[in-house]
C-alpha cells in the first residue's frame, strides 16, 4: 500500500545499534530493500535518525510514518505487533459513525447503560465517575467522550451499540487492513493483563487506518472524509498525549491523534502509544503511528521518544 524508503547505510545503523543494546531492533529481512525507485537522500537520513532514537530507548519500538500526499514513507519495526489499548477507540468510533451515516443510529439519540458497561477502576472513565450507577447519554457525547477524554466505558457502550467487537473488526477488514485485531472489550482486558494483547495493531496498519480517514481527492490532496468529520474533529481536541505526538511539534501544529496507554506489570509498561495526522504548514499531511511496548522505562522517557519520532519526521518533511 505505501512506498517504504530506506539505504544501505541504514541496515548498517540498525545493526550496529543492534550489537551494543538490548534494545529490541528490526532483522535485515524487515528492512525494505532499496528498488529502483528514486529515493531522496532527506528520507535515508530519516530513516537513519528514527533508528537511532529507536536504538537508545527502551523497550519494543515500532513507527511507520507516511508523508500522505507523496506516498514517502519511513519504517521502524512497522510490521511488528503491538497492543493497542485505547488507540483501540479509534476503529470503535468511526464503525459507529459510519453506522450513523448509514441510518442506523443518529448523533443526539441516546443511549443507556449500565453498572454492567462501567469499565474497571483501573481504566480511565469520567462517565463511570459521573454515573456509578448507569444512567443515558447521546451517541454524539460518548464519541467525544471515547476519543477527547479517552473514557474506556464510553468505548465499550460504543462496542457494544455497533454490535461488538465483531462489528468493529468488519469494520477494520472493511478497508484491506489485516494487520489489526480487535477481540475485548475494555472491561475484559482490564480485567486480565494478557488480553489487552489479543487487541493488537502494526504501525502500519494503524497509518492505513488514518489513510481511511483522509482519502486522497482527484487533485491528489488529502481531504477528511466527509463521513469521518466529526472523528476528525474529535481527534484534534483529545487530552490525553501532550507531551506524545505533538511534544515537540510547533505551538499550534494542528494534529489529529489518539494515544493508548497500558498499565505496568514488573517493572515493565505494556503500551504507551500515539497514532495520528499531522497538518504540515504547505497543506500536506503527516500519518504516524508509534507504539512503544513491553518498557521499563518511566513514562517521561517513552513520551519523550514518541515525541522525538514525530519532530525528526516533520523537520525532514515539513518543507514539503
Amino acid at each position: 500500500m505505501f512506498k517504504h524508503l530506506s539505504a544501505y547505510i541504514c541496515i548498517l545503523i540498525v545493526l550496529a545499534a543492534a550489537s551494543c543494546s538490548t534494545t529490541p531492533t528490526v532483522s535485515v529481512d524487515e528492512i525494505v530493500n532499496p528498488s529502483t525507485e528514486v529515493v531522496f537522500p532527506e528520507d535515508e537520513a530519516l530513516q537513519v535518525k528514527i533508528a537511532e532514537i529507536a536504538a537508545e530507548s527502551k523497550g519494543k519500538i515500532g513507527v511507520f510514518a507516511l508523508l500522505m500526499e507523496e506516498d514517502r514513507s519511513v519504517s521502524f519495526n512497522g510490521n511488528e505487533r503491538f497492543a493497542m489499548q485505547s488507540v483501540v477507540k479509534l476503529p470503535v468510533a468511526m464503525t459507529v459513525i459510519r453506522q450513523v451515516n448509514e441510518g442506523k443510529f443518529k448523533l443526539d439519540q441516546k443511549a443507556k447503560f449500565t453498572t454492567a458497561d462501567l469499565a474497571n477502576p483501573n481504566q480511565r472513565s469520567p462517565l463511570r465517575d459521573k454515573n456509578p450507577k448507569g444512567g443515558e447519554v447521546t451517541i454524539d457525547e460518548l464519541i467525544r467522550l471515547a476519543l477527547v477524554e479517552s473514557d474506556g466505558t464510553a468505548c465499550d457502550v460504543l462496542t457494544r451499540l455497533a454490535g461488538g467487537p465483531a462489528a468493529i473488526q468488519s469494520f477494520i477488514d472493511s478497508f484491506g487492513i489485516v494487520e489489526m485485531e480487535m477481540k475485548r472489550t475494555h472491561k475484559e482486558f482490564g480485567k486480565d493483563w494478557d488480553m489487552q494483547y489479543q487487541n493488537w495493531a502494526t504501525p502500519e496498519a494503524a497509518v492505513a487506518l488514518l489513510d481511511g480517514l483522509m482519502p486522497p481527492t482527484e487533485t491528489g490532496l488529502r481531504s477528511v472524509d466527509p463521513v469521518f468529520a466529526l472523528i476528525s474533529q474529535r481527534m484534534v481536541e483529545s487530552v490525553p498525549g501532550q507531551n506524545r505526538i505533538k511534544g515537540q511539534l510547533p505551538p499550534g501544529t494542528v494534529v489529529a491523534h489518539k494515544t493508548g496507554t497500558g498499565g505496568t506489570r514488573d517493572g515493565l509498561t505494556s503500551a504507551t502509544n500515539d497514532v495520528g495526522i499531522i497538518t504540515l504548514p504547505s497543506g500536506k499531511h503527516i500519518a504516524i503511528a508509534v507504539f512503544v511496548g513491553d518498557s521499563p522505562a518511566d513514562e517521561k522517557a517513552r513520551e519523550l521518544v514518541i515525541a522525538q519520532m514525530a519532530k525528526a519526521v516533520w523537520d525532514t518533511w515539513s518543507g514539503r
